[in-house]
């Protein structure tokens, strides 16, 4: 076993090294060599580094990805940048490295709802969770303040639902607005490119639509869908206490949104939320148990937050994200439900970087790149995987995502992929010299070991820490 300088900033557990003496140099226009063999675990690789060239021989096509995030990694910073300005061969060690995942499910969660990101921003942020060797992208398209799915039945969902006049500026239960109207959504067509684009980087996209709560733009949308009541589409952060009235006519107009949702995502796994639900009764829980029945019909499985065990039974395919505690993750597993362990406390990456005054909009829990590297996920037969929350109440920009995801999605995606000990003071300095260069070169405004930037600070903005 060998270490090769830089690699594994992005994978951290001592892959299988193999190095050859001498140094090799490849033409930058030269291609890899691809071969399948499915002999290997699933989405593992070996990457052959020759003086004749490359060679990589992977389980499955996700592999190969990974296997040429690999190389650029090797490659150093410059292979990151969108155009070419390196002059002349690559140079390389020559050697061979053999490597497959941890988890099966490394995903990332990218809130959509509360502050709209664009189309060409979350091709962007899939191509990060590439970088990254991430593998699921769980779009959460729907809450309180926004509704993003173009579903062509209900045109109202996007006309009114996709808009909001106004923002909630910081915390919670606070008096201040932006005065400016904010809102957005996807057509079919962009929602399709988006999920080819991440297929064809070893990305799932997981859609997901909250029911019964989390659901004030739909019924601003349609006042029937939560008793008739007229409301608009909410300014605020928090949970409204605004949730579906678990009608038959409900349930017949989300079946058929789902069904709209399931000719666009070939994924496996659609989110159907379940958390949080102001009042909640036993009608409301059939509502959920249902959607997940009603999706088990059609060959797929429901994912619902750990709160959808609190219902009658769901399909045993149901997969839960334990989203509050490790006893929710316990409880699913011995109920049979398969799990993906996103806890608020480890991995909300929304949540404050550190306790100091600068930090912008300081909300949550303080969870530091080195809290995030040091969380030891319990494996078990049903944990699929893990997954990282970026929530985007105080994230109303591509900037703030930045700044708030990495490099802490860095620092998970080690976790995700890595299993045995890790030691923070052998990836900081790789982080540093290796890894932040290629964040830089990427164009990701990211946080700073040592702080915020002038720029990244917002100076009176109140948030809300906890």
């Amino acid at each position: 076993m060998s270490t090769v300088p830089g690699f594994g900033a992005l994978l951290p557990r001592p892959v299988s090294v193999r190095p050859a003496p001498g140094e090799c140099l490849l033409d930058p226009a030269a291609r890899p060599e691809v071969v399948l063999v499915p002999e290997l675990p699933a989405e593992g690789y070996r990457l052959e580094i020759g003086r004749d060239g490359v060679r990589i021989t992977a389980a499955d096509a996700a592999g190969a990805c990974h296997a040429e995030q690999t190389l650029r990694q090797l490659k150093g910073p410059d292979a990151f940048r969108a155009a070419n300005i390196h002059s002349g061969p690559w140079r390389l060690p020559c050697g061979v490295v053999t490597d497959h995942p941890r988890f099966r499910w490394r995903g990332c969660l990218l809130d959509v709802a509360r502050h709209f990101r664009t189309k060409a921003e979350v091709l962007r942020f899939t191509d990060l969770l590439a970088t990254h060797k991430l593998n699921v992208l769980h779009l959460h398209l729907t809450d309180d303040q926004g509704w993003r799915p173009e579903i062509p039945r209900y045109p109202r969902l996007t006309a009114v639902g996709a808009w909001r006049r106004e923002s909630m500026v910081g915390r919670h239960d606070g008096p201040e607005r932006d005065g400016r109207p904010h809102g957005g959504f996807y057509t079919r067509a962009d929602l399709r490119e988006i999920v080819a684009y991440a297929a064809a980087r070893g990305i799932t996209v997981v859609p997901e639509i909250d029911v019964p709560g989390h659901s004030r733009a739909a019924i601003a949308a349609y006042p029937d869908l939560g008793g008739g009541a007229e409301v608009d589409v909410w300014t605020s952060w928090g949970v409204s206490a605004e949730v579906l009235d678990p009608s038959e006519s409900t349930m017949d107009f989300y079946r058929s949104v789902f069904d709209e949702l399931l000719e666009i995502f070939p994924a496996p796994v659609i989110g159907i939320g379940g958390d949080e639900v102001p009042g909640a009764t036993a009608a409301h829980r059939g509502f959920v148990a249902r959607i997940a029945e009603h999706l088990h019909a059609r060959g797929r499985r429901a994912l619902g937050w750990d709160e959808v065990l609190d219902g009658p039974p769901l399909p045993s395919d149901t997969i839960i994200g334990a989203w509050r505690d490790g006893a929710a993750a316990a409880r699913a597993a011995a109920a049979g439900h398969d799990v993906v362990l996103c806890p608020e406390r480890h991995v909300y990456l929304d949540h404050r970087q550190s306790a100091h005054p600068d930090e912008p909009v300081p909300a949550g829990f303080v969870r530091t790149l080195a809290d995030v590297h040091g969380w030891e996920p319990e494996a078990g037969p049903h944990v699929l995987g893990v997954q990282a929350q970026v929530w985007t109440e105080h994230l109303d920009s591509v900037r703030r995502v930045d700044y708030a995801a990495f490099p802490r999605l860095a620092a998970f995606a080690e976790v995700a992929w890595s299993s045995g000990r890790r030691d923070y003071t052998e990836f900081l300095p790789r982080l540093r010299e290796h890894h932040l260069p290629r964040l830089d070169a990427l164009g990701v405004e990211y946080r700073p070991l040592d702080g915020p930037l002038p720029w990244q600070t917002r100076p009176g903005v109140q948030g809300r820490p906890r």
